[in-house]
C-alpha cells in the first residue's frame, strides 16, 4: 500500500456553543484536514484544531518539507514514517509546526492503515471495545462562577461521574477558593472535580491557592504553570495534597522524559496534535513502566483507540465541541465512550462542511 497523494484543507466552522476559556477567542473551529490516499484505493484522514492560528504555516510544512518525504512510501509500517519525517526535521526543530504537522499525517496513516485492514485502530492496536469512563469538561471560566456550576450540573444530569472547571485568570484567588467551594457544594461528594488553570499560576501562586483547595476532594489540579517549567511542576506537587497534572502543551516522550523519571505527576495529559497515535502510545509506554496513568487532551473521538488499547489509561475529555462535524458522531452516555467498530479511527467529516465552511484570514 503506497502513499500516491497527500491532500490538506483548511476549514473555519462556527462553533455550535463558543467556548469561553477567558483567555482566547474561539468563534469558530479551524480546522486543517489533511487526507493520505494510496494506491489501494484507501484515504486516511488526520486533523488539526491549533485553537492560536498558524493555520497556513501548518499547511505549508505538510507540502513543502513532509509530503516529498511520503511520497512513494509504503504506508504500512507507520512507525517507520514518523521516524523517516521526525529524522528529516530535527534543523527546523522538535516541537511546535514540524510536530504538529508530522501529527495530522501519522493520524491519517493511521487511518489508512486501519481502513486497508477493515479494523478499527483499538482492535489493530490489540485492545478491547468495552465502554470508557469520560469526564465532562467545558465549565469555562468565562461562564463566571453560576455559569461554571450551572454547566457542571448539566454533565451531572446527563450522567457524567466527573466534570472539569477552570480557575486563573480572570479570577483573584479568593474568587478561585470560592468558586472551587461552591462548586463541590453543588456537586456533592459523589462527584470528580478536575481543576484547570491553563498554566495561569506562579509557582508561589499554585502552592498557596492549592493548599487552599485541598479540602475539596479534588481530582486533579491540571497546569499550574507554564509546561515547560518541570521543577516547577515538583515542587508544587511536593507541597499540595491535589494531584498535579499536566502534558497537554509537551511534544512527544522526550519532552516527558522529567515527569517519567520523577513520577510526581500521576496522571499525565499528551495532546495528540503534538506527536500523533505514533508518539501518544509511545508516552502510554513509558508512563505505564513509571507507575503512570494517561487522560490524553481533547478529542476523544480520536484518543477512544488509544485509551481501549493501552495498559494504563484514566479518563477521556469531553467538551462537545465537534459533535455537529461528523456524518457519524461518537457521542458519551452516561458518562461512558465506547470506541467505534468502524475501519481507522471511524471519522469522517460531513462532506458539506468542506464546500460551505472555507477558512479565510
Amino acid at each position: 500500500m503506497k502513499i500516491t497523494e497527500i491532500r490538506t484543507h483548511l476549514l473555519s466552522v462556527p462553533f455550535s456553543d463558543p467556548p469561553k476559556t477567558g483567555f482566547l477567542t474561539l468563534p469558530n473551529i479551524d480546522l486543517l484536514v489533511v487526507e493520505v490516499e494510496t494506491d489501494a484505493g484507501v484515504v486516511g484522514t488526520g486533523h488539526l484544531h491549533p485553537l492560536a492560528g498558524g493555520m497556513r504555516t501548518l499547511e505549508m510544512c505538510i507540502h513543502e518539507m513532509l509530503k516529498p518525504l511520503l511520497i512513494g512510501e509504503v504506508a504500512d509500517d507507520v512507525e517507520a514514517l514518523w521516524r523517516k519525517m521526525w529524522q528529516a526535521t530535527f534543523i527546523q526543530g522538535r516541537m511546535g509546526i514540524t510536530v504538529m504537522a508530522m501529527s495530522a499525517l501519522d493520524i491519517a496513516l493511521w487511518d489508512a492503515l486501519g481502513r486497508q485492514q477493515g479494523k478499527p485502530l483499538w482492535q489493530v492496536w490489540g485492545g478491547r471495545a468495552d465502554p470508557l469512563p469520560v469526564y465532562g469538561s467545558g465549565c469555562f471560566r468565562g461562564l463566571g462562577h453560576d455559569g461554571m456550576i450551572e454547566k457542571a450540573e448539566r454533565f451531572v444530569g446527563e450522567g457524567f461521574k466527573a466534570i472539569k472547571m477552570q480557575v486563573a485568570h480572570l479570577f483573584t484567588h479568593d474568587e478561585d477558593v470560592i468558586n472551587v467551594r461552591d462548586m463541590r457544594e453543588a456537586l456533592g461528594d459523589d462527584i470528580e472535580i478536575m481543576v484547570d488553570v491553563n498554566q495561569g499560576w506562579t509557582v508561589e501562586e499554585a502552592i498557596a491557592v492549592g493548599k487552599r483547595i485541598d479540602p475539596y476532594n479534588l481530582s486533579w489540579l491540571e497546569e499550574p504553570v507554564m509546561a515547560d517549567d518541570f521543577d516547577g511542576y515538583h515542587a508544587i506537587a511536593d507541597a499540595i495534597e491535589t494531584p498535579v497534572v499536566g502534558g497537554e502543551n509537551n511534544f512527544t516522550h522526550h519532552d516527558f522524559k522529567p515527569f517519567f523519571e520523577s513520577r510526581k505527576i500521576p496522571i499525565l495529559q499528551p495532546d495528540i496534535m503534538r506527536g500523533g497515535y505514533t508518539e501518544l502510545r509511545i508516552i502510554a509506554e513509558h508512563a505505564h513502566k513509571a507507575g503512570l496513568t494517561m487522560a490524553w487532551h481533547m478529542f476523544p473521538e480520536l484518543s477512544v483507540h488509544m485509551t481501549a488499547s493501552i495498559e494504563n489509561p484514566s479518563w477521556l475529555e469531553y467538551m462537545g465541541w465537534y459533535d455537529h462535524l461528523w456524518v457519524e458522531p461518537n457521542n458519551p452516555k452516561e458518562g461512558m465512550m465506547i470506541p467505534p467498530d468502524r475501519p481507522g479511527h471511524g471519522m469522517d467529516f460531513r462532506p458539506e462542511l468542506f464546500r460551505d465552511h472555507p477558512y479565510t484570514d
